[in-house]
């Protein structure tokens, strides 16, 4: 019987040779994807496809073979789903006897009796590149060791060096936290410098480009991704001009700057002025989202001064509003790459929501309740309103109990509280009831920190260090802070921004060995914009601005600082807040915590839809409940079925989240399962244990004390704990704890030989789940 390995050595590899396509222009059995992380390190499928054509630093085709047997266009939907993630426009599906053409710019095909050929193929594609960014493409990527790109990373370059061939003065690269929007940004300088590109006359000279960021530690990490580079760089600060005489640097080709330290201050001129307008030939702007499109702000001012250069504009989120309009700056992006593509793709790590409701969520104020500080203005405060209107450190202490209580203690944890003096007191609170004794377990980390905090963070960051374990700050990590190991993203501020929501869940989605997911803890309702229309999508455009409209504000990266703060107000009096101690009889308790996962589109599900997708999955799984007795009685076929749930998007965890919500803790899955499956009733562990222990039958035939000891400790176990207790790989531990020793102890008990013991075994579960 033929196969699609067949369809690909008999038809396609000849027919392709005949269409002139040399080995070199065809990638076979292309991976592009690492697949999505599920629980237990496992993957899921990988994108794949036959063969991926290209030519000249362009991918031009795919090709999807199929069996002899089957329709020629059998795989073809999928192929063009991938085609669309590599922005091919032609999808070829063949079955050796026939071979189909799918245009996806037309979203037309048709059968064909010979493959194209490289050049004819090219063709088609003319009018997208320029001679220069032909020139561009071919700079080849820089790349040390077995280092290679992902297929979203070069596609992202190729993009805005194509924009910059065809002229287009702004571009803007629009892709997930997390994705390596650095090194796309190195990659593109690295084609632009190797190829002498500039504004005046490509060509002639290498290009002047300034790195323009709003933090320190962004405009750090990115000179260390351009290390390569490192006698071309130089950072412009108030330091750097000092040392060389009061006169800003010009003898380099890269220059790095945040912008607070270039632009105008008070009785201060800023230093972009002493450039030429036309000194730089490049600016990038790093999270450029943040103000660089401001019409009021100093971002624009050092733009505009620059606005002969060509701007690329680097963000995660574009933000539109009436202040910040990054799409109408830059235009439409160049390039898009999204967190749900980054998370499904397997490149981002995928995250679940604990909702995590007190009975502090609504407070009114009693008699009983002293008022330290300040006035009481209002009857009822709501959650949105503690530590802005009203500061109760009681509520402080009891979610930094309940951190503790939702978290391994050294899984590295951000805690991002109102302001700067709130994420003191989660810091000292959590610091009261930690069981890890290290002064520097839990550490704020914000402007206020100064060098103490940039150097702890520096801890934070390295992997090989477990302390510190948990951060608390305010708005200081929102953005850019590459830590690729943070396993819980807490949220215990009121986020209305968008585009700060989407950034501060990225401090959680950088891939890490072992980490399978990481988890949003959520005390005030902010991961309700989860559901928001704009939360993975591209925002609506604006309303045109009307006569009506406010006058902009100027634009402050951080509220208050002029260095990436913490939301605390700037200078003068304020009003104090209302400072409560709540009367000693009042109980503070969590209501309730409710897990939810995410679906493809990185969207929480509800408990109804967690259930509906669970219930989907199953009939394709075992087909009666008789089926799934055979299964799960067999230690061997229930970690494969339990392997295939895992596939399905759930792991043992979530089938525990299932158990607390039907309320069958007491149970065991196999009966949650039969349950939604077939509506079976629920046994209990318990009832099935004393079912087998009343079975003398089954007892009787071994004859050995040891032998019935040892099944009655395994029932016990699994009473205790469930079917984990009945695998294959826990049988050398259940012999060693119920002390009968070895496995070749515990064999002579069962008549000699290890086959006897695990014949028992399975036995002993046959009898569990009543298979006969």
């Amino acid at each position: 019987m033929s196969s699609e390995s067949d369809t690909r050595a008999n038809y396609i590899d000849l027919a392709l040779k005949a269409a002139s396509w040399h080995p070199s222009n065809i990638i076979r059995e292309h991976y592009f994807t690492d697949g999505r992380k599920l629980a237990g390190g496992a993957r899921g499928r990988r994108c794949f496809v036959d063969y991926l054509l290209h030519k000249d630093n362009r991918y031009l085709a795919v090709v999807e073979a199929k069996k002899e047997s089957e329709h020629p266009t059998k795989g073809l939907q999928q192929a063009i789903d991938y085609a669309k993630k590599l922005l091919v426009r032609f999808v070829y599906s063949s079955n050796g006897k026939q071979t189909y053409e799918f245009d996806l710019e037309t979203g037309k095909g048709a059968y064909i009796e010979f493959y194209p050929t490289p050049q004819e193929l090219e063709q088609r594609y003319a009018g997208i590149t320029s001679s220069l960014g032909q020139q561009l493409r071919n700079v080849p990527f820089h790349l040390e060791g077995s280092m290679q790109p992902r297929y979203y990373q070069e596609l992202a370059v190729h993009a805005a060096t194509d924009a910059i061939g065809q002229g287009k003065p702004r571009v803007l690269l629009t892709l997930a936290t997390g994705t390596g929007k650095t090194f796309i940004a190195f990659q593109i300088v690295h084609k632009l410098y190797q190829a002498r590109w500039n504004k005046e006359n490509p060509g002639t000279r290498r290009p002047r480009i300034l790195f323009l960021a709003d933090r320190n530690i962004l405009a750090d990490q990115a000179i260390n991704t351009f290390n390569p580079y490192e006698k071309d760089i130089i950072k412009i600060n108030g330091e750097e001009v000092k040392k060389r005489g009061d006169i800003v640097p010009t003898n380099a080709h890269i220059f790095f700057a945040i912008y607070q330290a270039i632009a105008e201050r008070e009785n201060i001129e800023g230093y972009y002025k002493a450039y030429p307008s036309d000194f730089f030939d490049l600016v990038m702007i790093d999270e450029c989202h943040r103000g660089s499109a401001n019409e009021e702000g100093s971002w624009r001012e050092i733009l505009n001064h620059f606005g002969s250069a060509v701007h690329i504009g680097l963000t995660a989120t574009p933000k539109r509003d009436a202040n910040v309009d990054t799409y109408e700056y830059f235009g439409k992006p160049a390039f898009e790459y999204a967190l749900k593509d980054g998370i499904n793709d397997g490149f981002l790590t995928p995250y679940r929501v604990k909702r995590v409701r007190t009975n502090l969520d609504e407070l009114i104020l009693t008699k009983d309740d002293k008022i330290i500080e300040g006035e009481s203005e209002q009857s009822v405060y709501q959650v949105a309103d503690y530590d802005k209107k009203i500061i109760v450190d009681e509520r402080t202490e009891l979610v930094a109990k309940t951190i503790l209580e939702n978290i391994n203690p050294l899984d590295k944890t951000i805690i991002f509280c109102e302001n700067q003096n709130h994420a003191l007191t989660m810091r000292d609170m959590i610091n009261k009831h930690k069981k890890i004794s290290d002064p520097l377990y839990c550490v704020r980390v914000t402007s206020d920190e100064g060098k103490i905090g940039r150097e702890l963070l520096e801890r934070y960051q390295d992997n090989d260090k477990d302390i510190p374990a948990i951060l608390t700050s305010s708005q200081m990590l929102t953005t850019g802070v590459d830590a690729r190991n943070v396993r819980n993203v807490v949220l215990d501020r009121t986020i209305n921004s968008m585009v700060e929501f989407k950034q501060i869940v990225g401090r959680g989605t950088r891939v890490f060995d072992g980490k399978n997911y990481f988890t949003i803890i959520d005390f005030r309702g902010a991961s309700n914009k989860f559901y928001d229309k704009d939360w993975d999508g591209e925002p609506e455009p604006l309303e045109p601005k009307g006569t009506t409209e406010p006058t902009p504000q100027p634009y402050s990266p951080e509220p208050g600082t002029n260095n990436g703060g913490d939301g605390e107000p700037a200078t003068g009096a304020t009003k104090p807040k209302l400072k409560v101690k709540l009367g000693k009889h009042r109980e503070l308790k969590v209501i309730d915590v409710e897990i939810r996962d995410i679906d493809e589109n990185g969207i929480p599900l509800t408990i109804q839809a967690f259930v509906d997708k669970l219930m989907g999955q199953l009939p394709g799984l075992f087909k009666s409940v008789e089926e799934l007795r055979h299964i799960w009685s067999d230690p061997d076929e229930r970690e494969v079925l339990l392997g295939k749930l895992v596939q399905a998007g759930f792991d043992k965890e979530q089938l525990a989240t299932l158990r607390r919500m039907f309320e069958a803790e007491d149970s065991d899955v196999f009966d949650l399962l039969a349950y939604l499956a077939f509506e079976q009733p629920m046994a209990t562990r318990k009832a099935r244990a004393n079912h087998v222990r009343s079975n003398n039958a089954f007892f009787g035939q071994f004859q050995q004390d040891k032998a019935q000891q040892f099944l009655h400790f395994v029932l016990n176990r699994f009473e205790q704990t469930g079917s984990t207790e009945l695998s294959r790989e826990r049988l050398p531990a259940l012999i060693e704890l119920s002390g009968l020793g070895t496995v070749k102890d515990a064999s002579i008990a069962f008549g000699g030989k290890p086959a006897y013991l695990l014949a028992a075994f399975k036995q002993l579960q046959q009898q569990l789940y009543h298979v006969s």
